[in-house]
């Protein structure tokens, strides 16, 4: 599976809150890091992370590029159920046809339009 689509697929699992979707993807040495997150594991991504799909009313990914052989850049828009809105940009490392670290970068709020 492309690069790309496997990182299209993790967000698909993401949302729908397919865990064992999402288990086939990320790498078993996996790496997590954001704002919130300094460079956790799988099993603490799984336990903290994953579930927090049902705060987001919805998601879009607005681009999907493959950087080079390993990374794809991904960029997306998600509205919370509280109604504010938010930009991301994650950068995702693919090894062996599964991810290996995720970094994301939160975005500001922005008003709908």
């Amino acid at each position: 599976m492309p690069n790309v689509d496997l990182v299209r697929a993790a967000f698909a699992a993401y949302l729908a809150q397919d865990r064992a979707a999402m288990e086939r993807l990320v790498a078993d040495d996996f790496v997590f890091t954001s704002p919130q997150d300094d460079h956790i594991g799988r099993a603490a991504y799984f336990e903290k992370c994953f579930p927090t799909a049902d705060r987001l009313r919805s998601q879009v990914i607005l681009d999907a590029v493959a950087v080079d052989d390993a990374q794809v850049y991904v960029r997306y828009e998600y509205e919370l159920r509280t109604g504010e809105r938010h930009r991301n940009v994650e950068v995702m490392t693919v090894r062996d046809g599964r991810l290996a670290e995720t970094q994301v970068y939160f975005g500001g709020s922005f008003p709908q339009g």
